[in-house]
């Protein structure tokens, strides 16, 4: 993800507005934000003289290989960060970088062979841009670090409320695929007859696309592609490094609390509150693509929660909450911790979601009221005048995405058929969720598609995360919580999930394709051959990781998979209500919910200058739950990245992204190693831990 807030993709944080993952996607870097469809100069004239391939000629064998190996590499990355923190950035630059460069090497050396029979396009890497997004966003919208991995038993005893079996599903890799493949393509469908609508008439922006598309054309200049070259070299380096680094704090982790991981870089003291520098390479790349604001806002978050209010909450042990209760109980300090989070959450996905709602009901009032306008959206600030769409630029792409219909009764037949045939498999995979529960999900989902993919072309976000929660909590209290009512919240916001989150990646991909002229026929195929790679990959990178760490999901662990608890807790909330909290908690939760929705109203009336000092609520809320440790990471990234732009802010502006997805990617990779010697009993021969002066003399007087 890369964004303003976050961009659309895991590769791409979204609701990472910035819930967890939408962090995921609202985040297109803010400089592309003021880029728009109509530059000084004539982009398609630079590209007049060459031909464009056919939509089947776009589509080859090269492009889809190339995708799925960085399929594999990027749904390693995004697992990764999904079961550590949440928070994926855009990883879009990396993705039509690293695409560009394998198919530009493979060309190469046909060429020089005399081999080469297909000459490399901007519309075949616009093809692989968009398979990588979607194989490695099934990691996310697949919810393997939030509502599917919160089925399980480690994350279900982590609460006394509904622990039973009927609200239990372990993971298990036959209907993890199967779950997926049943539910992840009916968005595709939903939103196909709409394309025109969304790009041509009502001319939306999709800042995350329009980006990206710009990022292709620009490799297919002569200019741009010696950047690339560099840009590719600079990569290179970091993801070497940040791939050894890993290799080396992994010979220090040879026990429980051992290695860099927890070094006390601020004191004992701060180490108990979880602040500390934890050497994450990731999160220090993380940070770099992240905009500044998102980090103060979680440090803000971190100083405020373990800094201030869990100390004093602590401190009532005894009085607020029973003592006898371990620290991982949610009847203790820890029911705080996550209560508090969920309410921030929902205070802003709450306030977000009316708030696109508006955009895009006014959206389509003024569309209606001035068909015949060709004016852009009011949104933004941004106007355009009728010469706009007769720009040469606007004449050739409308023509070719014109050119190659999807017929309407394929979407509508598709759409039809999945549904049936998930309406009749999921109850089997879930029991507690029935077949007409599905169908009423279905009959909503189009419609709520089409709401997020049109909020995600005006705003940049998309509200998928949102969108599951309220399934969550309305299928979950219809079925009861004598009935499986958590599972069965769960598995709809699965449902929910996957087709909002396909909707909107799709129509990005639509607004891509537009600007790089790429038929909206192959974008299509190779979102659904991307999302069915999704389908296979993605599950099996998580039973990689569910076999090879045995403490996968517990509170404090490597990967402690955070956002599975909180989605089970809200589904345990939908179904019990609030009589399992801990004493003041609700009082806290309303204070927090009400507070997150006036931040953001005062955000918005002070307008843009103003807001870039006021924190984000739903960046803010996720330290609350996991810690400070890696928000220090993201702000040492953060601090890194604006000491090289004074310094250079041209080199910054380049290589910043480059750096900064070598030092993700690289760290990512390695998990996929460290996971094959964890399933060989190869463990690391030091532990490298950390004592207070006292304990160290207790130690050593008991070791002689």
């Amino acid at each position: 993800m890369d964004h303003s807030e976050n961009s659309r993709d895991p590769i791409a944080p979204s609701e990472n507005g910035i819930s967890e993952q939408d962090f995921q996607y609202k985040k297109v870097d803010d400089k592309t934000d003021q880029k728009e469809e109509e530059s000084v100069e004539s982009i398609e004239k630079i590209f007049e003289s060459k031909e464009v391939p056919s939509w089947k000629n776009q589509l080859t064998f090269r492009a889809f290989f190339v995708s799925f190996i960085l399929g594999i590499l990027f749904t390693f990355i995004v697992m990764k960060l999904n079961l550590t923190t949440g928070i994926i950035p855009s990883l879009n630059v990396s993705a039509g970088l690293l695409g560009f460069f394998f198919v530009k090497t493979w060309t190469k050396f046909l060429e020089k062979s005399g081999l080469l029979k297909q000459p490399f396009t901007r519309q075949e890497n616009t093809v692989i841009q968009t398979c990588v997004v979607a194989t490695s966003g099934i990691a996310f919208s697949g919810g393997f670090g939030s509502y599917l991995f919160g089925m399980s038993d480690v994350i279900a005893k982590q609460s006394t409320e509904a622990n039973d079996g009927q609200n239990i599903k372990n993971p298990s890799l036959a209907w993890m695929i199967g779950f997926l493949f049943v539910v992840s393509f009916l968005g595709l469908f939903s939103v196909v007859p709409l394309r025109k609508i969304m790009i041509i008439d009502f001319k939306l922006t999709y800042p995350s696309g329009t980006a990206t598309a710009y990022l292709i054309n620009s490799f297919h200049t002569p200019q741009g592609a010696k950047l690339a070259k560099k840009q590719v070299r600079t990569l290179g380096k970091f993801f070497s490094f940040s791939f050894l680094w890993g290799f080396f704090q992994w010979f220090f982790t040879g026990g429980d609390g051992c290695g860099f991981v927890n070094f006390p870089t601020l004191g004992l003291k701060a180490f108990e509150n979880r602040f500390y520098f934890d050497f994450s390479a990731t999160y220090v790349g993380v940070g770099m693509i992240c905009p500044y604001l998102i980090n103060i806002s979680l440090l803000v978050g971190a100083i405020l929660s373990w800094g201030i209010m869990w100390p004093l909450i602590g401190d009532r042990k005894g009085d607020w909450y029973s003592a006898e209760y371990p620290s991982t109980s949610l009847h203790s300090l820890q029911g705080y911790r996550v209560f508090i989070s969920i309410a921030m959450i929902l205070g802003d996905g709450l306030y977000n979601f009316f708030k696109v709602l508006g955009h895009t009901i006014f959206g389509l009032y003024h569309q209606i009221r001035d068909k015949n306008s060709r004016s852009v959206l009011p949104v933004g600030g941004h106007t355009s005048s009728p010469m706009d769409s007769l720009s040469y630029d606007d004449q050739r792409r409308t023509q070719l995405f014109l050119k190659d219909q999807i017929p309407v009764w394929v979407a509508i037949l598709g759409y039809i058929t999945i549904a049936i045939i998930s309406a009749a498999t999921l109850p089997h995979i879930f029991s507690p969720l029935k077949w007409y529960y599905i169908v009423v999900i279905y009959i909503f989902a189009p419609t709520l598609a089409f709401c997020n993919a049109y909020g995600c072309g005006l705003t940049d976000w998309s509200l998928a995360s949102t969108y599951g929660k309220l399934a969550i909590f309305v299928i979950g209290a219809w079925a009861g919580a004598s009935h499986g009512g958590v599972l069965a919240g769960l598995a709809a916001c699965g449902v929910m999930m996957n087709i909002v989150s396909t909707a909107s990646d799709l129509t990005q991909d639509f607004k891509t394709g537009y600007m790089t002229l790429a038929s909206p026929r192959s974008m299509f195929v190779s979102q659904i051959i991307g999302t069915a790679m999704g389908c296979i990959i993605s599950p099996c990178v998580f039973w990689l990781f569910y076999k090879a760490f045995h403490d996968l999901g517990v509170p404090g662990s490597q990967y402690s998979a955070p956002y599975a608890l909180v989605y089970r807790n809200m589904a345990i909330l939908g179904v019990e209500g609030f009589s399992s909290l801990p004493k003041h908690c609700l009082t806290l939760c309303y204070v927090f919910f009400i507070g997150a929705i006036v931040i953001n109203g005062i955000r918005d009336i002070v307008g843009k200058k103003w807001a870039r000092f006021i924190p984000l609520p739903m960046a803010m809320a996720i330290p609350f739950y996991l810690g400070a440790y890696f928000t220090i990471d993201m702000c040492i990234g953060s601090l890194i990245l604006f000491i090289w732009e004074k310094i250079d802010k041209a080199k910054a502006d380049a290589f910043g992204p480059a750096v900064a997805s070598g030092l993700i990617c690289g760290d990512g990779i390695w998990t996929l190693p460290s996971s094959i010697l964890a399933l060989a009993g190869v463990n690391p021969p030091i532990c490298m831990k950390f004592l207070s002066r006292k304990t160290n003399a207790r130690v050593d007087a008991f070791l002689t």
